[in-house]
């Protein structure tokens, strides 16, 4: 297959085409498409959202990407979208949805340490491009620009197998240590790895 790939970091003005990959799109194969519009992913306090239908998270996605609050790159093949990554910085994500949800096992960095961390939430990959290396392109991508921006690390989280999440959507053990990340905590839900880049 022939491709011309692009990582193009999440800007307002494509917020529609990332609207219409979500819209075009299924999660992954381990979750229903209940079509999540990755809005449990953000630098938005959830306090008082609903996000109880596929309507409302699409109305909420427009919303929040323009206001840069879901934050991350998008995967081009021409001028088809193939692959999304969801990158955020991690202390202005400690009120997001699924923050609150599942990442109580997950360390909070003390404000006094001054420790800038990325973190790698989540990806999307449609499902015809799966297993051609386009996460991995995205990953190096958001290491290459946290690193510029002056981050300590890049955080990571992908789940266990015998977790209580079975979806792929947090990236592969595999490919995070073929990027230079290592396991920094080890729990029952899941995996905190790292990448140093300072």
């Amino acid at each position: 297959m022939d491709m011309n790939i692009e990582i193009r970091k999440l800007t307002p003005d494509l917020a529609e085409d990332y609207i219409h990959f979500f819209d075009t799109t299924p999660h992954d194969d381990n979750v229903d498409a209940h079509k999540c519009y990755c809005v449990c992913w953000c630098n938005e306090d959830c306090e008082g959202k609903d996000f109880s239908t596929a309507e409302k998270r699409r109305k909420l996605a427009l919303q929040y990407v323009k206001g840069n609050n879901i934050q991350g790159y998008l995967a081009y093949n021409g001028d088809k979208i193939i692959g999304w990554c969801n990158a955020n910085t991690k202390s202005d994500c400690l009120k997001c949805v699924s923050w609150r949800r599942q990442m109580n096992y997950v360390p909070i960095e003390d404000s006094y340490t001054g420790l800038k961390v990325k973190s790698v939430f989540c990806f999307t990959i449609a499902p015809e491009m799966k297993r051609k290396g386009i996460a991995s392109f995205i990953l190096e991508r958001v290491c290459d620009d946290a690193a510029k921006d002056g981050f300590d690390f890049v955080e990571a989280y992908p789940y266990k197998e015998s977790s209580y999440m079975s979806s792929d959507y947090g990236g592969y053990y595999e490919m995070y240590i073929k990027s230079g990340f290592y396991v920094y905590l080890e729990t029952a839900q899941g995996l905190v790895m790292r990448k140093k880049l300072r």
